[in-house]
C-alpha cells in the first residue's frame, strides 16, 4: 500500500499558486500555460483557498459575471481539505469521495508540500494494481524475480 508522498515522488512538488487579490482572468491564463485544473490560493506561506476550473465554470460563466474584473478570493473555496504525505493513497480517493473534492493539498509537519489531484490518485492506484497483477502472473508461472 502505497502513500501520498510516492505520487508526489513521481509527479513532484511543484506548487502552482495564486494571490487572493489577483484576478480570476489571471488564474485562467495560469491553468492554460500550467495544464492544471487548480490553483492554490496563498497569501504570502498561508493556504488562504482554492480556486479551479469548475469554480470559474460555475461562479462566473454560469452568472455572467466578467471575468477581467473578478479577482479570485470572490469565486475560490476557502476551506481547503488537506491530507498528510504520509497518509495512504486510499485515503485520498476516501477523502476526495466523501468531500467531492478533485485536488488535495499535501502537507508535511504542517508546511504545503504539495498538490495532488484525483487523476493523480487513479493513475497511483492503477500502477499499483498492474504491478500486483504482474507479480501474480509471474508466481502462477513460475517466475517469480527474488529480491
Amino acid at each position: 500500500m502505497h502513500i501520498v508522498q510516492d505520487i508526489l515522488d513521481v509527479k513532484g512538488s511543484e506548487i502552482y499558486s495564486i494571490a487572493p487579490d489577483s484576478t480570476v482572468f489571471t488564474a485562467l491564463k495560469i491553468f492554460e500555460e500550467k495544464n492544471i485544473g487548480a490553483l492554490l490560493v496563498m497569501e504570502g506561506d498561508r493556504l488562504e483557498g482554492i480556486v479551479t476550473e469548475r469554480d470559474y465554470a460555475r461562479k462566473v460563466i454560469l452568472r455572467n459575471r466578467g471575468y477581467k474584473e473578478i479577482l479570485v478570493k470572490e469565486i475560490m473555496t476557502p476551506r481547503v481539505i488537506c491530507i498528510r504525505h504520509d497518509q495512504h493513497i486510499e485515503d485520498c480517493m476516501a477523502l476526495m469521495g466523501s468531500r467531492q473534492v478533485r485536488h488535495l493539498p499535501v502537507l508535511r509537519e504542517g508546511r504545503l508540500v504539495g498538490l495532488v489531484s484525483i487523476r493523480d490518485v487513479i493513475a497511483a492506484v492503477i500502477a499499483e494494481k498492474e504491478f500486483l497483477i504482474e507479480q501474480l502472473e509471474n508466481y502462477i508461472t513460475g517466475d517469480v524475480k527474488r529480491k
